[in-house]
């Protein structure tokens, strides 16, 4: 009999829900397996996930990596981290610049499924406001910022970071707390449940 967890992945990989909405089509991209014992939610791939296929694998995945003192290595290690985001599919470009969110079809497809086939998951990074407004619905914040400062309060379950993007650097001058509270305790946190 087929694993529940390699079936769903194979049926989430074969995902066609929101191929009319997606420029370069669908391409799922997340890493999971029923001993990690971290997830880490973002929001959408950007055009160098989709085009190779591995999370985070883009600067802003740099600095996650650095946020949370991991090697590639490690970070890639689905054993020990399952990476899902919040729409699995590149979204597109919105006007204006930026990439557009997530789809909303995504999330509520797959991941009340998905996420009982993780029974070794300790703590959810949830990264990014799209991750946050999904998992944590109205027990969020006004803002990322005010969601992100207030992260003692959803612990032991979830834990929210800003997205790591280039515009985060402005934003971690404007809120030291981050770097000088926030950072060393998910750093210890990560560290005991992946070694």
């Amino acid at each position: 009999m087929a694993d529940p967890l390699d079936s769903l992945a194979a049926r989430i990989r074969a995902c066609r829900l929101c191929e009319p909405h997606l420029p370069l089509g669908p391409r799922p991209v997340f890493r999971v397996s029923a001993t990690a014992r971290l997830l880490i939610v973002g929001q959408a791939p950007g055009t160098r996930v989709h085009e190779t296929g591995i999370p985070w694998n883009d600067r802003s995945g740099d600095r996650l990596r650095q946020w949370l003192d991991l090697d590639r290595d490690t970070f890639y290690d689905a054993a020990r981290i399952a990476i899902v985001p919040t729409g699995l599919c590149y979204p597109g470009r919105a006007e204006g610049g930026g990439d557009r969110p997530p789809r909303p079809e995504c999330a509520p497809a797959w991941f009340p499924l998905l996420r009982p086939l993780l029974p070794g998951i300790r703590l959810t990074l949830l990264v990014g406001g799209y991750a946050q407004a999904y998992h944590l619905g109205p027990r969020r914040k006004a803002t990322v910022t005010e969601t992100v400062r207030a992260w003692r309060e959803y612990l032991p379950e979830f834990l929210p970071l800003p997205h790591p993007s280039w515009r985060t650097t402005a934003w971690q001058r404007r809120n030291p707390w981050f770097e000088a509270e926030l950072l060393p305790d998910v750093r210890q946190r990560v560290r005991a449940l992946v070694g």
